[in-house]
Parts: structure tokens; sequence; C-alpha cells
């Protein structure tokens, strides 16, 4: 493993060419349920569609990833992943139904899916088994904070502009384009053995699963397993409308939840290095369990109660999120690090599309309250699997 600061050169553009990026997503993503509703979707749509998107991004990290590894090249997959996102954010602005609304998405979330799984190993070499957590954590802050000034941005726009989301649209390019800039700062500095002509078959990620260490698997059948319940945050953003908080409140809360997600990930991975990636998550998932239970009791006149559960949704994302990922990236091989990142996240988009779904159909069948609570508390049983297999994947 190379030697290298805590936050080295490489890992600082990484951050900057993500931070870019979510400034162009995150101008887009709270304003998104609002323009999809404007157009005639319904819940179950929107969480259909929300999945189907996210199934695009896991099931591409698994391929690409794997494919990273198989070339020892890190850097062009990099680069298109994040070009292709970039280009495809300006085309929701010429989006009129749900079946371009996806046609958009689903190039922004292939896009996400080719450059997660070599980024992330680019990540893994440039940290040490003492640091991980740190390195992700930065990672994640610098993109969360991104996320924060995105939307910050589309809040001052539709201050102005009210109502006008396509050009909202088209003006999230700027920030996509920085980011495409930014990633010719980077220089590959892994070295992966190459493995000439050979692409990944889609095959090859159940392959893996057989080939794997134990511990990988017992560790992402518990993340699984968390994701089959974590449906999309437009759930979040969309039941704030439904109980009459308007377009200024949404965005304003959801950059509050981006600044307290990039303040709180930097120091999220600093205490899962201290004292363990499974205490941290676990912590994490308390957090979210207290959110989705508070929300199932907001009431229209409870700003100050949502604005507590918008705290706590960031913290828990701080302790989940990177942490997830320095966990894998702890217990695998360096150079399958790619393999073992987009394997995990190819069938956690299969839990992440069916736990939206599901969402959806229960959201629209039982109502809010309900799926919002029961959400909360069957999170809880999710700490009862990590406990039982401390052992095996500490």
């Amino acid at each position: 493993m190379a030697k290298s600061p805590t936050i080295s050169k490489t890992v600082f553009f990484l951050g900057m060419v993500s931070l870019f990026t979510d400034m162009a997503s995150e101008m887009i993503y709270p304003i998104l349920p609002l323009y999809m509703e404007s157009i005639g979707m319904t819940v179950i749509g929107i969480g259909l569609l929300e999945g189907i998107a996210q199934a695009t991004a896991g099931l591409s990290k698994g391929y690409f990833g794997r494919w990273s590894d198989l070339s020892g090249r890190r850097m062009p997959f990099v680069q298109l992943g994040y070009g292709l996102s970039a280009i495809a954010k300006p085309l929701l602005a010429f989006a009129t139904n749900g079946y371009s609304v996806l046609a958009a998405r689903f190039g922004d979330r292939l896009g996400k899916g080719i450059r997660t799984g070599a980024r992330d190993a680019l990540l893994s070499h440039e940290s040490r088994l003492g640091n991980k957590g740190r390195v992700f954590g930065f990672h994640r802050a610098m993109d969360s904070l991104g996320a924060a000034i995105g939307p910050l941005f589309a809040l001052i726009y539709l201050w102005f502009y009210p109502g006008h989301y396509k050009t909202l649209f088209i003006i999230a390019f700027i920030p996509g384009l920085l980011a495409i800039l930014s990633t010719f700062l980077i220089k590959d500095t892994t070295k992966t053995t190459s493995i000439k002509n050979t692409r990944p078959k889609f095959s090859d990620l159940l392959q893996y699963l057989k080939t794997s260490s134990r511990a990988y698997r017992r560790l992402i059948i518990g993340l699984l397993a968390f994701s089959l319940i974590n449906s999309t945050d437009l759930f979040l953003l969309l039941y704030l409308k439904t109980i009459h908080f308007s377009d200024f409140q949404i965005i304003g809360l959801y950059i509050f939840y981006n600044l307290v997600f990039a303040l709180a990930a930097y120091p999220a991975g600093s205490l899962g290095d201290r004292y363990s990636l499974r205490l941290i998550f676990n912590v994490g998932v308390v957090l979210f369990s207290i959110t989705y239970i508070g929300f199932s009791f907001c009431e229209t006149d409870t700003f100050w109660f949502v604005l507590f559960c918008f705290v706590v949704y960031g913290l828990y994302a701080a302790f989940t999120d990177g942490i997830a990922k320095a966990w894998i990236s702890k217990v695998v091989n360096g150079q399958e690090v790619g393999s073992a990142i987009g394997n995990y996240a190819a069938i956690h988009s299969i839990t992440t599309m069916l736990a939206s779904a599901l969402g959806g159909l229960v959201w629209f069948t039982f109502g809010a309250h309900y799926f919002f609570l029961g959400t909360g508390i069957i999170a809880l049983f999710i700490i009862l699997y990590f406990s039982f297999n401390a052992r095996v994947i500490d």
C-alpha cells in the first residue's frame, strides 16, 4: 500500500471534481420531484423512475468497476463517467413526460456508474489501513459541500425566476463542465496488472461473489439489507410538499441537510478509524431510524421539528455513506477494490430500486405515516445483524 499523507493531491482533486459534479446534480435534485409532479407523475411513478435510475448507476458500477480492475487503468473511466453525467443534466430542460425524464436520468446515472469503481479504487490506493475512514470521509465532505452549494444557487435563482425549472437545468451544465476540466489535474497513481483485451462479462459480478472473502460476503449482506428499506430521498422532499412546505423551505432544508453532511463526514471517518467502522455505521443506522420515525409524526406546523429531523438525517448520511466504502475497501485485497465496491453497488442498485418502488406503493396504499414509521422500525434490526457478525467483519 502506497505511503502518502492523509489528504494527498489525488484525493484533494478527486474531491474537487465531486464538489463541482454535486453542485450540478443538486441544483436539480431538490426540485426534480416538484417538476415531475408538475408534469403529471404520481408518487408511484416517481419512486419507480428514481429506482430505475439508481439501478442503472449500480449495475454499471459493478461492470465498469470490474473493467477498471482488469484494464489496470482508472482515469479513462473517471473522465468518461463525469463527462457523461455533465452532458445528461441539461437534457432535463427538454423533458415533457416521464419517459424523457427517465432518459436524462439514465444518462446521468450511467455516468456515475462508469466512474465510481475506478474513482474509489484511486481513493483506496491513496489511503492506508489506519486512515481509510478519513480519506473517504474527506471525499464525501467535498461531495456534500457541492451538494449544499448547488441547491443554494437554485434557491437564489428561483427567488428571482420562480418556476423557471428548465433554464436551471441548462445552467447546471456549467459546474459539470468545471468537473470535467478538473479531472485533467489528476494523475493515475495506481499500479495494477493489466489483462490485455479482457473485458468483464456481467456474469463476472456473480463470480466475484463466489470467490470473495467471507468477511466481504457477510458485510454486503448487511449493507444490502439496509438498502432494501432505504428508498429515495425524493420521498422526504415530496412529503414536505404534501404538508404544505413552500419550494423555498424545501430547498432550504435540503441545503441545510447537505451542510450537516459535509461538516460531519470527515469527523465521522476519523471516528471510524479511531474506534470501529462497524460501530460508526451502526450509529448512522440509529440516526436513520430516528429520522424516519420522526417524519411519521411531522405536521404542517412543525418546521422546527422537521429541521431537527434534517440535522439527524445529515448525520446519518455522514456516518454511513463514506464509512460503508471504507469498510468494504478494508476487508478486500487492494487490487480488487473496484470490483468489490462495484459488485456491491450493482446488487445495491437492485435493492434500492425495489425499496423505492415498494416505498411508493406502501405510501400510496397505506399513507406516508405508515411508510415512514415502518421503515424506521425495521432499520433497527440491521444493527442486530452487524452485532452478530462483528467478529467476521471487523
